[in-house]
């Protein structure tokens, strides 16, 4: 099969980055034709390891890898708002004048195959513009109850084009129904892999938390630091490492020194090497509020790590069995929080037991159990549109 996903940036780092191109690695291992296409291009290579038999193109290169005539005439084609994505996009002021045209010739020259678009701005777009003869698909990687109300319309509005949109969550699957209930859209729930072969285990021994993701205010990094303020108190060998980049950076870096931190809490900046990380963690902790998913917390299990999260829409409970591979705290509760770290940080046979059974756990999310849910749903999806049987290979 011919298939083809397009992402705002390939090149950065981030969770939607990392599992789009798990996926994309997963098909191309199989044998299928897969094209990653990036809006934008800001660097050399991609932060994270991409198959040789997974093309990726740019639309717009504006990287060192570009001669400078290129990067000058794009940085002045760019100016302008996008006039084709809802300004309620989270991500809205990534696209502009220039991006709306590049993405639209892009759409409009396919013929046949999938394609498949990896955020809302993306998915609307290829509801308007690309062929009916292509197999069109939205992943939802945010949940429904996430998007501002004109971005919700503008789902409602746009999506029954789309062949099949894909969601994370069984809440999500519920949401999407309803909201597109009166189209004929196929709705499927597809959790995000594992993206790693081999998966190094932990220890279980070091003093070290993690925690990865953007610096901003939905992943809730200011009450973790407040939690760990109390775990510093009584566990003072102990460290907290937050991974990833953002907005919020200076505030927390405020934060840390307002609550005398700086020998306990770490902000370690963004990282491509997160697996090794996180084998070197004993815990892993998420005080989101709200997540997509979460998968994060399933990476970490992978690696033997018990997780620790806020009970928050949507993800977390669907991946974590709470008192098993992990424990859940009411959302917003840091005293609940500090608790549950100081738990298993003083309780070293419980730690270790649910590191095991976290190990279990992740491997619902193998690549090789879930790569053949999404070669169904292409197939299925290219033999309705073509009315002949597609082979899986």
């Amino acid at each position: 099969m011919n298939i083809r996903f397009l992402l705002l940036n390939a090149y950065t780092v981030g969770g939607t980055v990392r599992t789009v191109i798990s996926q994309a690695n997963a098909l191309a291992a199989a044998g299928h034709d897969v094209e990653i296409t990036s809006v934008w291009r800001r660097r050399e290579t991609p932060a994270f390891t991409l198959d040789p038999r997974v093309h990726l193109r740019p639309l717009l290169d504006v990287s060192a890898a570009a001669p400078a005539w290129r990067r000058r005439w794009e940085a002045l084609a760019t100016r302008g708002p996008s006039r084709l994505v809802p300004k309620a996009e989270v991500r809205y002021h990534r696209f502009n004048r220039l991006t709306d045209r590049r993405i639209v010739r892009y759409l409009q020259s396919l013929e046949g195959g999938i394609v498949v678009g990896t955020r809302p701005a993306l998915n609307l777009l290829i509801a308007q513009y690309a062929p009916e003869s292509v197999a069109r698909v939205g992943q939802e990687h945010l949940h429904y109850a996430h998007h501002k109300a004109a971005l919700a319309d503008a789902i409602r509005e746009s999506y029954p084009r789309l062949d099949a949109v894909t969601v994370l969550t069984a809440a999500d699957e519920h949401a999407y129904r309803s909201a597109l209930a009166v189209s004929d859209v196929r709705i499927a729930r597809i959790p995000n892999p594992l993206h790693g072969t081999t998966t190094p285990r932990s220890s279980l021994d070091r003093p070290v938390v993690v925690t990865a993701g953007r610096l901003v205010k939905s992943k809730g990094f200011d009450q973790m630091i407040t939690a760990f303020a109390e775990v510093a108190h009584d566990h003072p060998g102990w460290q907290l490492r937050i991974f990833g980049s953002g907005p919020e950076k200076q505030r927390l870096r405020d934060l840390i020194h307002a609550r005398h931190l700086y020998n306990h809490v770490y902000l370690m900046g963004a990282t491509a090497q997160l697996d090794e990380e996180l084998a070197k963690a004993s815990l892993f902790v998420l005080s989101s509020r709200h997540e997509g998913f979460g998968m994060v917390l399933a990476e970490a299990m992978g690696h033997g790590v018990p997780v620790i999260s806020y009970d928050c829409p949507q993800g977390p409970r669907e991946i974590i069995t709470d008192g098993k591979d992990g424990l859940l705290v009411p959302p917003d509760d840091t005293g609940r929080l500090a608790a549950a770290m100081s738990r298993l940080i003083e309780d070293e046979p419980l730690r270790k037991e649910m590191g095991e059974q976290a190990a279990a756990s992740a491997r619902r999310y193998d690549t090789d159990l879930l790569r053949p849910r999404w070669e169904q749903l292409f197939a299925d999806l290219l033999d309705a549109k073509h009315g002949s049987e597609v082979l899986i290979a």
